[in-house]
């Protein structure tokens, strides 16, 4: 466990301010860990993250918070909104990215309590790998045989979407129009729409949801499939 304060017993006199409030903080960090306020979904609150040993704040997307095995959530500085925290925040990595977190991760609500257990506290850069991939996501409409379901091919790539409610808002609109035609679009297929992370490194081969009507790209990816077989 890193040293939290230092004291040198032989040198007389009051200990030093840094170390004195490193002291003063111990109890209710201790209380934290000890007690934590339990996570609930779709709060909006901050919540205490753990990477790796160390514990972080992290701001919840609004309206991307609700899920039961991963949320978007960004990682903050544990004394923002305040300027000197911005700065400081920026010097050591923090930023606004969202990312994408497991529930798994998450200890409860944050609390002052857990401020001296971050990177921040330290003195210490995030490290570049947090365990938390972007928080970007993506439909992905597929074509699989129906005695095979691992010879599939893919149709349709829509993406990136940054909050998960419009993603899943544009698979229930794909859904709704295969009903019924999942196994007669493409002969010997059954299609059907699922959802995945974005796969940044292969952006090109995604159709931007936000100036394309779902429903019809599909139908022209279709259409392309069928001139292809034919």
């Amino acid at each position: 466990m890193k040293c939290l304060f230092r004291c040198c017993g032989h040198v007389p006199g009051a200990i030093a301010p840094k170390d004195q409030a490193a002291v003063d903080d111990l109890p209710a960090m201790l209380t934290v860990v000890r007690f934590p306020e339990p996570w609930t979904p779709g709060s909006g609150r901050d919540v205490a993250v753990r990477v790796g040993p160390f514990i972080e704040r992290a701001h919840t997307r609004p309206g991307d918070d609700h899920g039961l095995d991963m949320i978007a959530v960004t990682l903050v500085h544990p004394d923002s909104p305040h300027a000197g925290a911005c700065l400081h925040g920026r010097q050591l990595g923090y930023n606004c990215d969202w990312l994408r977190c497991k529930t798994t991760s998450i200890l409860g609500f944050w609390q002052p309590g857990y401020t001296m257990l971050t990177h921040a506290a330290s003195d210490l850069p995030l490290p570049d790998d947090i365990g938390m991939d972007p928080a970007h996501y993506a439909l992905y409409t597929e074509a699989r045989k129906r005695d095979d379901t691992l010879d599939a091919h893919t149709l349709l790539c829509l993406g990136p979407y940054t909050q998960v409610r419009h993603a899943q808002q544009d698979h229930d609109r794909l859904t709704a129009a295969l009903d019924g035609r999942e196994t007669t679009l493409v002969p010997g297929f059954r299609v059907s729409a699922r959802f995945g992370p974005f796969d940044v490194s292969d952006h090109q081969l995604f159709t931007d949801p936000h100036e394309a009507d779902a429903v019809a790209v599909l139908d022209t990816a279709v259409e392309g499939c069928a001139h292809s077989a034919s």
